[in-house]
């Protein structure tokens, strides 16, 4: 299917010619679009609409059930297994045709219960636009469905709007917009409607608002100038719905395996069938007996233990905050070598906080507290209480700032709602943190007048009156500078030291903070102007600075450590400021100077994305800032060049391209809907520490895939050095084809499920990530594979040989060979608990489904070996307990064999060490 037939039919866009509205004058903009103030009138609305079509993104249509169902048939060893199934049934094998497609049907229908969900990103992208737009037509302002609307209407915005299409803004006041599913920026964008450079980056386009932002402060118009694909969330849809899709690390490396072994077995068992013939046996003994070793070879029981080790890691993920939508992504996470992740919302609460405050005179107060909460407080150098005076005036200066205000932040039960600036909303969490109650503070006096902010005065005045008129002012440090003529000090108001306070705001920017100014001042005269404006506003008195910054999540930086520890790198990749994104990352330790960090424009400068010289200065970074959604992509890109498995986090629009060309994405819980449905894992809580937790159990389920591969392929490895050595000393086949697949699908089937619910090793963080290029088949796995499956061949065979030449009947040593071949591979289950450690120092406690596994695997057995229907169609016996307890003893020596064989293993220099709890 096509991308084109993919989808429902998309408008064609109009608008996506280039055009850098945010550098055109408004003249040059209306003329552009063929409108006016007036907007357009109905007909040629009407007629531009047939033209472009709706104002709306195509809408990915869902995968049905059967094409999920299908899907899971799209594996290597699901191939193998059906070429197994159909030879079986060739020879005559009906029942063990049954088993081979009774495993591959299993493993369909609990690989589609996993993955019913299925991916609408596209249709994500679509609810952002689904909002009523007030549209000036013909000079008449209306609401309509945003649908309707089309390049050259003119839209009105006010706070609390959704922006329905990219404008080109032609008036605004006070306007403000939050734009940071698109941008990353943390704070609302303060807009102008004057033209900017052409080569302005996308979160510095003040003259545009763009669909799916939400005006934050203030008021506006603009001309619509795209719809649908054309604007900036459109061209994010095109990414992600035409994004190439990184197969996850699991499928590499399972491929891989696949590949190995169907090589592997396909090599031995031609040997063996050749070596057969060679002796005389017809060729037509030779294919059955050459199908039967290649069924019993297959590790038929791997991809339903596989499946089951990955459902139950979603299920431990699952309580630790981490949802999986995929199942691959489970070993995806714990195989990734490089997390990429945003800065706001994961790395930070995305919530503006006053956490430092400057006096004149030098004095730093910190505050403690996240987010819009007025939980917390003010503490000096040392975490002491601020003494009598610093206080008064630390109080005097949260008061002016709640009166020079427009927010609300009001406790309701044990929830804090607000509404209004993100700073503003902040300054009011300061004041209750110094114990001021904002309605009371307003409520002590009469507001006459207001100067609102505007992103072109930098600076919000309020005038009011309680015993006599006064002014509080805020703003930008160097305009309210430009008011004041004192400042306060602990000696009382002293004339203004502008370089003292401009060095504090630098000194507070250079840590990342942003910085505005608090002042207030005696009105001149009784007078009461009306309107207020700037020339009225008297000379202030500076009563102090604050420090604003997205805090840091409390647990991340532990969560960063624990990701070095492990090996795993972790970059910030955001869209917001530079100095900003550096000062959080020097908090975690993932940057220590502006040499570890890149910007949006230095990646544009260097070289295109697929180039060489982009690639190393991509890899020469820890923190990219300033950086748009096609660059992110492109860093991603890069560092799948460089042979990194990525883990992409993000929660906002502009981070779903990335998700979608990331080997694992994860997204935010809180994030939209577009990350949420593009990524193969969410975290619920927003936490970055959660992906960390998410990485162990992805190491554990790798481990527990590792541990069931070493116990289905050594057995199977045991079967063949049976028949090999059998063959080569002239012996009968030790085993019928229905007992080989009795023993791999029901007693070791049994076992290799209930292997996968092993828990996991301590230490797993204290290790570096697998190499990419590892495969499951690394060199202790192929050692352990190799001598636990000599040795058990050899038990066996040597069994063998001993009943043959004491003249046992082939049916009763065949019957005995088989019990011993079941009791080795209850051993053997324990030997595979860990590939590090001794059997005996994994506690039994870890895994108690196991033990309930081996005991009911050798039950089965005896069982079958005492009922008439399975003696007959598994040609076994019973036996006495003697003989029970020999055969016991005997596959108890493949214990002792490969505990000497960790022992030698651990005293190797490479060895790894470590403690079991």
């Amino acid at each position: 299917m096509t991308d084109t037939e993919e989808f429902k039919e998309a408008a064609p866009s109009r608008n996506d010619d280039g055009v850098a509205w945010h550098a055109l004058s408004q003249e040059d903009a209306f003329a552009r679009l063929d409108s006016g103030k007036e907007g357009l009138d109905e007909d040629e609305a009407a007629r531009r609409l047939r033209e472009v079509g709706p104002n709306a993104l195509p809408v990915k249509r869902p995968p049905s059930l059967p094409a999920i169902f299908l899907h899971q048939f799209l594996s290597p060893l699901i191939y193998i297994l059906l070429v197994a199934g159909i030879l079986s049934l060739a020879i005559g094998e009906q029942t063990d045709a049954a088993f081979i497609f009774a495993v591959i049907l299993l493993n369909a229908l609990l690989g589609t219960v996993q993955e019913w969900k299925a991916e609408r990103s596209a249709a994500a992208l679509q609810s952002l636009l689904r909002i009523e737009a007030r549209v000036r037509r013909g000079g008449e302002v209306r609401e309509i469905p945003a649908e309707e609307l089309v390049p050259g209407d003119i839209i009105l915005l006010e706070s609390g709007h959704r922006v329905p299409a990219d404008l080109r803004l032609a008036e605004v006041r006070g306007l403000a917009a939050d734009e940071s599913l698109l941008t990353g920026e943390s704070v609302a964008t303060e807009k102008t409607a004057e033209p900017l450079a052409e080569k302005s980056p996308l979160a510095e386009r003040f003259s545009m608002a763009f669909a799916g932002s939400t005006v934050t402060t203030g008021r506006g118009t603009g001309i619509v100038v795209a719809t649908g694909l054309a604007t900036q969330v459109g061209r994010i849809a095109r990414e992600v719905t035409a994004a190439r899709v990184t197969k996850p690390p699991l499928v590499i490396r399972m491929e891989r395996f696949a590949r190995q072994i169907s090589y592997l077995v396909l090599g031995f068992v031609a040997l063996l069938a050749l070596v057969s013939h060679l002796q005389g046996t017809p060729w037509l003994e030779v294919f059955f007996m050459a199908v039967a070793l290649a069924v019993s070879s297959i590790p038929e029981g791997l991809p339903v233990a596989m499946t089951v080790a990955l459902s139950i890691a979603t299920t431990r993920m699952a309580r630790r905050n981490v949802i999986v939508r995929k199942l691959t992504a489970v070993e995806g996470l714990g195989s990734c070598t490089c997390i990429a992740s945003d800065k706001t919302g994961t790395l930070t609460v995305n919530r503006q906080t006053a956490k430092t405050l400057w006096l004149p005179g030098g004095e730093t107060f910190t505050v403690t507290g996240e987010g819009y909460a007025g939980a917390g407080e003010v503490l000096a150098a040392g975490g002491a209480a601020p003494g009598e005076e610093a206080r008064s005036r630390l109080t005097l200066l949260a008061a002016a700032a709640i009166l020079c205000n427009e927010a609300t932040l009001v406790r309701i039960g044990d929830e804090w709602t607000h509404h209004g600036d993100a700073m503003d909303v902040a300054l009011l969490a300061l004041g209750y943190k110094l114990g001021l109650h904002p309605e009371e503070v307003r409520g002590r006096v009469e507001m006459l007048g207001e100067i609102p902010y505007e992103s072109e005065l930098r600076y919000a005045a309020r005038f009011y009156w309680d015993e006599e008129g006064n002014w509080v002012v805020k703003g930008a440090v160097e305009r309210i500078l430009g008011f004041s003529a004192n400042m306060l000090t602990a000696e009382g108001e002293m004339p203004l030291d502008p370089s003292l306070v401009e060095g504090a705001a630098l000194d507070l920017a250079k840590e990342g903070f942003r910085v505005l100014g608090v002042a207030w001042g005696r009105h001149i005269d009784g007078s009461r102007p009306d309107p207020v404006g700037e020339e009225h506003i008297p000379p202030v008195t500076l009563l102090g600075l604050v420090g604003f910054i997205d805090p840091l999540r409390p647990e991340v930086k532990e969560a960063v450590a624990t990701c070095r520890q492990a090996g795993v790198k972790v970059l910030m990749v955001t869209g917001d400021h530079p100095a900003t994104a550096l000062a959080i990352a020097r908090q975690l330790g993932i940057a220590r100077d502006d040499r570890d960090m890149l910007s949006g424009e230095s990646l544009a400068n260097g070289g295109p994305p697929e180039s060489e010289e982009f690639a190393r200065l991509a890899a020469s970074a820890a923190v990219f800032a300033r950086v748009s959604p096609l660059q992110k992509l492109h860093i991603v890109d890069a560092l799948s060049r460089q042979g990194h498995f990525t883990a992409v986090t993000g929660d906002g629009v502009n981070d779903a391209p990335a998700l979608r060309r990331a080997h694992i994405g994860v997204a935010m819980g809180s994030g939209t809907d577009v990350a949420k449905d593009t990524a193969e894992i969410i975290v619920t809580d927003d936490n970055f520490a959660s992906i960390v937790a998410g990485i162990e159990e992805g190491r554990f389920a790798y481990d527990n895939i590792r541990k069931v591969v070493y116990l289905l392929i050594s057995t199977g490895g045991a079967e063949i050095v049976l028949f090999t050595l059998a063959l080569l000393a002239g012996l009968p086949l030790p085993l019928m084809a229905v007992q080989l697949l009795w023993l791999n699908l029901v007693t070791n089937g049994i076992q290799d499920v209930a292997l996968a619910f092993e828990g996991g090793e301590p230490g797993e963080m204290e290790r570096p990530p697998r190499s990419p290029r590892e495969g499951i088949f690394n060199p202790l796995m192929i050692q352990q594979t190799l001598v636990s499956g000599f040795v058990m061949g050899l038990i066996a065979f040597g069994a063998w040989w001993w009943m043959t030449a004491a003249g046992w009947p082939e049916a009763q040593a065949r019957n005995t060979t088989l019990l011993l071949m079941v009791l080795l591979e209850n051993v053997h289950v324990f030997n595979c608990r860990s590939e590090r450690f001794s059997a005996f120092r994994v506690p039994l406690r870890r895994n108690r489904i196991l033990i309930l596994g081996v005991t009911v695997a050798q039950g089965v057995h005896i069982l079958a070996m005492n009922t008439p229907l399975m003696q007959r169609v598994l040609g076994v016996s019973p036996v006495s307990w003697a003989e029970w307890l020999l055969l016991l003893l005997l596959a108890l020596a493949l214990l002792a064999a490969m505990e000497l064989f960790k022992l030698v293993k651990s005293l190797r220099p490479e060895a790894r060490t470590g403690t079991v709890a």
